[in-house]
């Protein structure tokens, strides 16, 4: 174990973790699914639960996976086993987890690739035309050849290792997208439009709609709704249940104050989080109304083009830097996902990182190859146990993200919670002699308030509520 703690790479410096795992987290479900969540359940009624939640809930099971590996010193795959060696197979569902989630996310940031191509080549006009988006996902090559593109910018990073690779470019990504998201939310504040019917809304009204809490027509079961919705954000916000904070964690420094680094994380992203609603409800809202507000690709690839048209040629230097934006952020959740399954083979069979690398890019771009070829060559609708109805894109996102991610969260509280108790996790959270001020809160969140949290969001997952 000593052994293996010297060799293993580390990031440089607690900034350098924070960085990174926030980097993790700020992603794609923050930007299209928190905002299209906030105009759904009622603006700052979402915010406050959201919140609240994020304190409780995601902070315990965060603080947690960042614990275990740094106490371990392991990836996901192979981290489960050393807290207890009959809960092994939890870190083959953490490694199954990532492992789907990567080609499909590196399809969609090829999409974000295409459209920030678009703005750099100044033909923003031309995204916003009527069945620009389903024309350019259905088409053969041009998917295929834009997540190449995306897949082989995470390749360099992750190749490069933790310091030189993921950490650097942490480092120079991150402070350039906060900027960028920031500008975006202070413009879309001062927006003004007026419809065809003669009315005008403008930013300001719409930034109402977000913060102000919305309670009409609110019920017990509506409640609970944006309670559910909350909860199931988090996962996306927070990267929980995907091993990718179990393997940063392992890179992270036992001198580190592990707390105040989770705390810093949580920061960040729910700030990023809540400067995304921002960019986006008070623009949409100008132009379209609480009507403009749909979840998933629409949002970004449809309704905001749409946005950024309207305001003549300045719109399309801010459809340029939105999608660069959009770009850097996917990058950083998508370099985080391919380090979660490369760590666990590194740790697993002993394999060089090189070799790690370029088997599990590979591997997993054959899966891409296929989620591409998902809207023409292997098109067809399956209905899922939720009500929706998808494609091969879909299914992957349902399976990791409605049915395995809630079962890791809940085993893996039930893990630390009952099996291997709260103190596995807390005496590595007070290493150095740090203070736990949230360790009451937490032992109760891990032992009984987040598990049934987590079954009730399984349930939710499966089509059952």
């Amino acid at each position: 174990m000593e052994t293996q703690t010297k060799q293993r790479n580390s990031f440089i410096g607690s900034i350098g973790f924070v960085l990174a795992a926030a980097g993790s987290a700020v992603g794609l479900g923050n930007i299209w699914r928190f905002p299209y969540l906030a105009a759904k359940d009622g603006g700052g009624l979402f915010l406050v639960v959201y919140l609240a939640l994020a304190l409780t809930f995601g902070f315990a099971l965060l603080i947690t996976e960042v614990a275990i590996g740094r106490k371990t010193q392991e990836s996901p795959l192979t981290a489960y086993s050393k807290i207890s060696k009959k809960w092994g197979f939890l870190g083959i569902f953490s490694f199954v987890v990532p492992f789907i989630i990567y080609p499909y996310y590196c399809v969609i940031g090829g999409w974000v690739m295409k459209y920030m191509f678009s703005y750099l080549a100044f033909q923003g006009q031309v995204a916003v035309a009527d069945g620009f988006f389903t024309g350019f996902i259905t088409s053969q090559w041009q998917p295929i050849f834009y997540t190449v593109l995306f897949a082989v910018l995470c390749f360099i990073i992750v190749y490069k290792g933790v310091e030189h690779g993921i950490e650097k470019y942490s480092k120079i990504l991150m402070p350039i997208l906060v900027v960028i998201v920031i500008f975006i939310a202070i413009y879309s504040l001062f927006i003004s439009h007026t419809d065809e019917a003669g009315v005008t809304r403008t930013g300001l009204q719409g930034a109402a709609v977000y913060f102000i809490p919305n309670f009409e027509g609110l019920t017990f079961k509506g409640f609970l709704t944006v309670c559910l919705d909350a909860m199931g954000q988090l996962f996306y916000s927070l990267s929980i249940a995907m091993g990718i904070m179990i393997a940063y964690g392992s890179y992270m420094k036992k001198d580190v104050n592990l707390g105040k680094s989770v705390n810093q994380i949580e920061i960040f992203d729910t700030g990023i989080a809540l400067l995304a609603g921002m960019m986006i409800i008070p623009a949409v809202f100008a132009f379209s109304g609480k009507e403009g507000m749909s979840a998933g690709p629409g949002l970004m690839f449809i309704t905001l083009p749409k946005v950024f048209n309207s305001l003549g040629k300045f719109g399309e230097f801010i459809g340029l830097i939105f999608f660069v934006m959009v770009m850097f952020a996917a990058l950083t959740s998508a370099v985080s996902i391919l380090e979660a399954i490369t760590s666990s083979m590194m740790d697993k069979f002993k394999w060089s990182r090189k070799k790690s690398t370029l088997v599990m890019a590979a591997s997993t771009f054959v899966v891409s190859i296929i989620v591409c070829l998902g809207y023409n060559v292997f098109y067809f609708d399956l209905k899922l146990p939720n009500g929706s109805v998808g494609q091969i894109l879909d299914i992957l996102d349902y399976a990791s993200n409605n049915v395995l991610m809630p079962i890791i969260g809940l085993l893996t509280c039930i893990l630390i919670g009952w099996v291997a108790k709260p103190k596995t996790t807390i005496d590595e959270i007070t290493l150095n002699g740090e203070k736990f001020g949230r360790k009451t809160l937490y032992v109760v969140m891990i032992k009984f308030v987040a598990p049934i949290l987590l079954f009730i969001i399984l349930l939710k997952g499966i089509g059952i509520l």
